[in-house]
C-alpha cells in the first residue's frame, strides 16, 4: 500500500486544509480524479501533490492514524495536468478558499456522479454536438486596416517571447477587436495549440461562437457557461481536456477548463465586472488569465474600449504592455454626444413626474425612424417600475423579506423582489388604506416601452431585458429582428449595450444613468463611464449611413466631469482623473482590499461576529500594517431574512494582507461557532462592489 494525498471539498479554508490521506494498492498520478470514503459517505476527490515529509513532521509524537483505502481511481480519465493544478492552489490560496472545494467546483458536477466504466464509455463516445462539425471553405477574412495590421504584426513578435507579457489591446468600439482575436487564434490553431476565448456574459456568446465557427470550419468549437445542460458540460469540458477542441469559448468558468494545448488566452471586454464570481471562491476570471498565461507562458490579451482602472494603470506603468487601435473600421465615426439637461425641460404638471423622453430627443428619434435607422434607448433597469405606493398614505411595495422594494411588473401583474425571488399578485388597492388608486413609481424598460410606442406611433419596438429573453432561443430571435431591420427602436439593460454589431442604430439615448454619479461605492463612476462608452459605442458602425450618429444623455448634472469626457470619448482622460483621486484617496490600484462578510437573523449577531474577527486579525503581527473599518451595512442590508454586514480591510501591501487573511481565515469557522445565529460568512479579496 502506499500513501497518497487527495484534495475534498471540505469546509476548511485557505491553501492545503482539504487534503486527506488515503491508502492506494498502487501509485496514483496527481490529477486523477478517485472515489475515497469521507465519514459515511462516499465522495469524489482529486489525486493531488502531497508532501508527506511535512505530514509526518506535524503529526510527530501523535499517535499513528489508520489510514482507509481508496475506493476507485478513475483511471479512465487523463489526469489533470500541473499548470491546472497549479492555477487551482493559486486561486484557493490567493481568495482564501480550501483547495478542494475549488478544485471540486469549477469540474463539471456530473464526473461527480460517474464510476469509471461510466467515464470510460463518456471519454470513447463519439462527440456529435461538437461545434463546429461544418465542411467547406473558411469565411472570407477581411483586409486588415493598417492600425490592425501594425498591431497584429507587434503582438506576433511579443508572442515569439519564451515568456510573453500580458497586453491590453486598447481599441475603441467598431475598432475590429474581434478581426485580431481571430487572426491570434489562426496562428495559434497554426502551431498546433489551442485558444481559449473569455466572454463576460452568456448572450455574447452564440454571436463569437458564429463568427469563429465561420472563420475555423472543420476545426472543434466548445462552449463552457452556466446555461449549458448538465450532460453538454461534461461533453465541453471532456472534448477541451482531452485535447480533441481547438477553440473554447466561455464565460469566467471557461478559466478553468482542462487545455493540454493552450496556447491563447484571450480576454474580450476586460473591464467587465461579470468576470467576478460573487459567491463561493470569489474570484476573478480576468486576474487569473493572467496567472494562468504566466504559467503556461502563452499570450494573455485583454481587450476593451474602456479598460479596467487596474489594467489601465498596470499598461501604463510597464507591468502590462499596450496595442491600440484609435479607429473604427470601415471609417464609422463614434457618435456625437449631446447631453440634455432635463432640469430645462418643462413638465406636464408642477408636480408631476420628468417625462420619459425629452421632447428634443422624440424628434430626433422620429426623424431616425422616418429615414429607415434604428436608435437604441438603454435603461439599465427592468421591470415596469421600481416600487408602487399609495398616494393616499406611506405604504409602498417593499419586500418582507429584504431591505429592498418589490419591482413591478406590468405584464405579468405581479409584484417580485430581484433580490430573494419573492412574488404575489398586484393588490387590488393599497393594502394599509384601502385606496384603489396605487401607482407606479420611478421607470423601468417596461413602462419605457410602453411610452415610447405612445410616443411613437406606428414605430416597431422590441425590448430586450432579463424578462423578455428567459425562454431558450429568444434572445437569439429579438437580436435577428434587430440584425434585419424589422426593429425600429430597441429599448433595453445593459445586456444590449455590448459587443452588438447593431449595422443600422445611428441613435443611443441613457434615459436616466445619473443615479450611479453620486453613488457611495468608489468605483461606480468607472463602470458608468464604461457603460456609456460601451452603449454609444452601437451607434455610427456602418460608415455607409448618411447623417452622421448620435448619443444623447438625458441628465441633471451635465456639467460633471465624467460627461465632459464621454463628450470627446477621451478615455485616457476620465481614467487619468480617477486614478489621480484614487491614488491620494489610497484606493485600488494604489491599495489592497478584502471585504468581510457576514449574514445573521440580527445585525448585532452580525456586527459581533465581524468584530470579534477583527479582534482576531488584530493579534498577529502583520496586523499593525493593516487598516481595519467598522462594520457597515451594504446597500442591500437584508435579503431573505437575513441582515447583511460588512467590514473592509486595507493594506498597501498585496503580500502584507494576503499573508494576515492566511492566518487568521482558517480560525473563523470556530469564531463562528462562539457567535450562535451566524448563519454565512464569506471573504471576497479584490472586491469589486463596496
Amino acid at each position: 500500500m502506499t500513501r497518497i494525498g487527495v484534495a475534498i471539498d471540505a469546509p476548511q479554508y485557505a491553501g492545503m486544509s482539504s487534503l486527506l490521506t488515503y491508502e492506494s494498492e498502487q501509485p496514483l498520478v496527481p490529477g486523477t480524479l478517485a472515489r475515497v470514503p469521507l465519514g459515511r459517505r462516499e465522495v469524489t476527490g482529486l489525486v493531488w501533490d502531497a508532501d508527506f515529509a511535512a505530514i509526518d513532521a506535524a503529526a510527530a509524537g501523535t499517535p499513528p492514524m489508520t489510514l482507509r483505502p481508496v475506493i476507485e481511481a478513475i483511471s479512465a480519465l487523463p489526469p489533470l495536468p500541473a499548470d491546472w493544478r497549479a492555477l487551482v492552489e493559486f486561486t484557493a490560496r490567493y481568495y482564501q478558499r480550501s483547495l478542494g472545494e475549488v478544485a471540486l467546483a469549477v469540474l463539471p458536477p456530473e464526473l461527480r456522479k460517474l464510476d469509471d466504466t461510466a467515464i470510460a464509455k463518456r471519454v470513447k463516445k463519439k462527440r456529435d454536438h461538437l461545434l463546429p462539425e461544418a465542411v467547406g471553405a473558411s469565411a472570407q477574412r477581411p483586409e486588415l486596416t493598417a492600425e490592425q495590421a501594425a498591431a497584429m504584426d507587434t503582438l506576433a513578435a511579443w508572442a515569439a517571447e519564451p515568456a510573453p507579457p500580458p497586453t491590453l489591446l486598447f481599441g475603441v468600439t467598431g475598432s475590429g477587436k474581434t478581426e485580431v482575436y481571430l487572426r491570434l487564434a489562426e496562428q495559434a490553431l497554426a502551431a498546433g495549440k489551442q485558444a481559449l476565448i473569455l466572454v463576460p456574459e452568456i448572450n455574447l456568446t452564440p454571436q463569437l461562437e458564429q463568427r469563429f465557427a465561420a472563420r475555423f470550419p472543420g476545426r472543434r468549437l466548445v462552449s463552457l457557461h452556466s446555461a449549458l445542460t448538465p450532460a453538454q458540460r461534461l461533453q465541453h469540458w471532456l472534448s477541451a481536456h482531452l485535447g480533441e477542441a481547438d477553440l473554447v469559448l466561455g464565460t469566467r468558468l471557461a478559466i478553468f477548463a482542462s487545455l493540454p494545448r493552450l496556447g491563447l488566452v484571450v480576454v474580450d471586454e476586460e473591464h467587465d465586472p461579470s468576470y467576478k464570481q460573487q459567491d463561493g471562491a470569489r474570484y476573478s476570471a480576468r486576474d487569473l488569465a493572467v496567472y494562468r498565461g504566466h504559467l503556461a507562458r502563452v499570450p494573455v490579451l485583454l481587450g476593451s474600449a474602456t479598460p479596467s482602472l487596474e489594467t489601465w494603470s498596470h499598461a501604463q506603468t510597464g507591468r502590462y504592455r499596450q496595442v491600440t487601435l484609435s479607429e473604427r473600421v470601415g471609417q464609422g465615426a463614434l457618435p456625437t454626444v449631446r447631453l440634455l439637461d432635463m432640469a430645462t425641460v418643462p413638465r406636464a404638471a408642477p408636480r408631476a413626474p420628468p417625462q420619459a423622453l425629452a421632447p428634443q430627443l422624440v424628434a430626433a428619434i422620429q426623424a431616425r425612424v422616418a429615414r429607415g435607422e434604428q436608435s437604441l434607448l438603454f435603461l439599465n433597469r427592468r421591470g415596469f417600475a421600481p416600487v408602487l405606493h399609495c398616494p393616499a398614505c406611506t405604504w409602498k411595495s417593499g419586500c418582507p423579506h429584504c431591505s429592498a422594494w418589490r419591482v413591478f411588473h406590468k405584464g405579468e401583474r405581479i409584484l417580485r423582489c430581484h433580490h430573494c425571488g419573492t412574488q404575489e399578485p398586484v393588490p387590488r388597492a393599497c393594502p394599509d388604506c384601502g385606496n384603489l388608486d396605487i401607482e407606479p413609481m420611478g421607470r423601468g424598460t417596461e413602462r419605457l416601452e410602453e411610452q415610447v410606442a405612445e410616443l411613437l406611433p406606428g414605430a416597431r419596438v422590441l425590448r430586450i431585458d432579463a424578462d423578455t429573453t428567459r425562454a431558450k432561443g429568444t434572445l437569439e430571435a429579438q437580436l435577428a429582428a434587430v440584425h434585419e431591420g424589422v426593429v425600429d427602436v430597441l429599448v433595453g439593460t445593459q445586456m444590449v449595450t455590448k459587443g452588438h454589431d447593431f449595422r443600422r442604430v445611428t441613435l443611443v439615448a441613457a434615459v436616466n444613468p445619473d443615479s450611479a454619479l453620486f453613488a457611495a461605492d468608489f468605483r461606480a463612476p468607472e463602470r458608468l463611464f464604461a457603460l456609456l462608452m460601451q452603449a454609444g459605442g452601437r451607434a455610427g458602425r456602418d460608415a455607409g449611413i448618411a447623417g452622421g450618429s448620435e448619443m444623447w444623455v438625458q441628465t441633471y448634472n451635465p456639467g460633471h466631469a465624467l460627461f465632459e469626457a464621454l463628450k470627446k470619448h477621451d478615455f485616457a482622460a476620465f481614467a487619468t482623473t480617477q486614478l489621480a483621486e484614487r491614488e491620494s484617496a489610497g484606493l485600488p490600484p494604489y491599495s489592497h482590499l478584502a471585504l468581510l462578510r457576514a449574514e445573521a437573523r440580527t445585525e448585532d449577531v452580525a456586527e459581533a461576529f465581524l468584530r470579534a474577527a477583527r479582534d482576531l486579525a488584530r493579534t498577529y503581527p502583520e496586523a499593525a500594517d493593516v487598516m481595519f473599518y467598522a462594520p457597515v451595512p451594504p446597500s442591500v442590508a437584508k435579503v431573505a431574512g437575513f441582515e447583511r454586514r460588512q467590514m473592509l480591510v486595507e493594506c498597501a501591501s498585496r503580500a502584507t494582507l494576503q499573508r494576515l487573511l492566511a492566518l487568521f481565515t482558517p480560525e473563523l469557522p470556530a469564531l463562528k461557532n462562539a457567535h450562535r445565529g451566524i448563519v454565512r460568512w464569506a471573504i471576497d479579496v479584490d472586491p469589486l462592489g463596496i
